[in-house]
């Protein structure tokens, strides 16, 4: 059975979906036939990439151009995602920030606002969603997570304690929404090449060294993470929950 034929069709919020990851999972998922709502703060590239999705794979989209920390925003968001995509069954939490600064150097407003966007707004969006998702059969939340998720970087400890943060509130949600038919789960990105990383990425000694890292030998495409989140978001992977499924062409299968 295809993959089409074993997905919801319900539609997905994407956070971060204006470019990078989001981008790819929105896109991922329209390629199978489910309407998304992409959220992201450079509301331009969420629109841009909402029409150009539209356009190729034949689906309804809708963009939001918003801070995934404002509460309020977020409420506004799910009734206008809610009114375009008609239900709400899926939530992908792509949203994320790094900043390297070392203990030694840490603010607390880099604190507050690395753990903001890349764990605290996952739980209120949930939170804001979970009506709609108790609402359909087989509804799933994907949190993107890393494999700063089960290692540490000495240079990004904000981003790092987010990122562990992001595999335990997926276990625990997992457990709260198990009995309403919710699944929750996490992907785990090695080194991909998105906006984010464009600095590492563009000096040809930083990708040199991550490609070294990777048994696979290359670094890897947002593709590569959304085709992963399309299977969790899927019925394929219907007995599936609180697990962080790690993507990293074999980064962390060594030290």
């Amino acid at each position: 059975m295809s993959a089409l034929n074993m997905t919801p069709t319900t539609g997905v919020v994407v956070t971060g979906g204006g470019s990078g990851i989001g981008r790819a999972c929105a896109r991922a998922l329209a390629e199978v036939g489910r309407p998304v709502s992409l959220w992201d703060l450079n509301g331009e590239g969420a629109a841009e990439a909402a029409v150009s999705i539209a356009a190729d794979c034949g689906v309804t989209t809708h963009s939001v151009g918003l801070d995934v920390t404002d509460r309020a925003a977020v409420d506004n968001a799910v009734v206008a995602a809610r009114e375009a995509l008609g239900t709400i069954g899926g939530l992908v939490h792509a949203a994320g920030i790094v900043t390297s600064m070392d203990i030694d150097h840490l603010t607390e407003e880099i604190w507050d606002s690395v753990i903001g966007v890349n764990l605290r707004a996952e739980v209120f969006v949930a939170q804001a969603l979970l009506g709609d998702l108790r609402s359909h059969e087989g509804s799933a939340i994907v949190g993107i997570g890393s494999i700063m998720s089960v290692v540490g970087s000495p240079t990004i400890p904000s981003y790092t304690a987010s990122k562990h943060g992001v595999v335990g509130l997926t276990k625990s949600l997992a457990n709260y929404l198990g009995p309403d038919g919710i699944r929750v789960n996490a992907v785990g990105p090695g080194y991909i090449e998105t906006p984010m990383t464009s600095m590492m990425m563009d000096d040809p000694a930083s990708k040199a060294a991550c490609v070294e890292k990777s048994p696979l030998g290359r670094v890897g495409a947002p593709t590569d993470i959304a085709k992963a989140v399309r299977f969790l978001m899927s019925d394929e992977a219907g007995f599936v929950t609180g697990t962080i499924l790690i993507v990293d062409g074999g980064v962390t299968s060594h030290d």
